[in-house]
């Protein structure tokens, strides 16, 4: 004789099951979920760690990943550029009323980093560095590696960039900042056949009528006439 299955008590076995996977899933943080695999957890604990060096030390092996084209996963790549480069501006630790994670050369390679590594997501982080970030060098670096991602969509980059250009002091801007929007203008421009935001070529003009060193104002010039060719 085949023994009765109790199907009331089966589905009620599987329910619980079920919904104990589910509370399990909702205890999982997005941290959690990418620390899950061993190697990456290693990069991560030193990338979330409060040393600058380990920080660096992450990103020389990610920089080895990305020039290898060893990338396996570029979410999880993303998921930690996007914590280094906003560490000390999106992300602030105060001890005794001191911020102790003000690492500007940290988020200025995680913002070249970002930009070699591309897509939307590192295109996102790169807009918020650009935008937040106080240090004119990791501003720079975050236009510049715009122009190497080269994604433009609904003009948000190059509007980004403008913004960026706008805040500036007039009377003393950064050199670096002024030719690497130069250079991320040019790029973008080549990416997508062309930039149809009228403000870019005034942001143009600007900097080569501005008091910007001559070679800054030189490539002013130069990426007007590279923009001109699209039209």
């Amino acid at each position: 004789m085949k023994p009765q299955v109790n199907l009331a008590v089966t589905l009620c076995l599987f329910l619980a099951a079920a919904a104990g996977a589910q509370d399990t899933k909702r205890e999982l943080t997005v941290e959690e979920l990418y620390l899950r695999d061993i190697e990456f957890q290693v990069l991560s604990e030193k990338a979330f760690s409060g040393d600058p060096e380990l920080k660096m030390s992450v990103l020389d092996e990610m920089e080895q990943m990305i020039e290898d084209g060893s990338v396996d996963d570029p979410d999880k790549v993303h998921f930690v550029l996007e914590y280094l480069a906003m560490e000390g501006t999106g992300r602030r630790v105060r001890e005794n009323a001191r911020m102790v994670n003000y690492f500007p050369e940290v988020r200025r390679r995680s913002a070249n980093l970002l930009g070699r590594l591309g897509g939307v997501k590192a295109k996102d982080a790169l807009i918020s560095v650009l935008i937040i970030d106080d240090e004119p060098m990791v501003k720079a670096e975050a236009a510049y590696a715009l122009g190497v991602v080269g994604l433009n969509d609904a003009n948000d980059t190059v509007k980004a960039i403008l913004f960026t250009l706008q805040q500036e002091d007039p009377s003393t801007p950064d050199n670096n900042l002024g030719y690497a929007i130069c250079l991320a203008l040019e790029k973008i421009a080549k990416a997508n056949d062309g930039i149809k935001e009228p403000d870019a070529y005034r942001a143009l003009v600007r900097i080569a009528q501005g008091p910007y060193i001559r070679t800054v104002k030189q490539k002013a010039l130069a990426t007007l006439e590279e923009l001109k060719k699209y039209q």
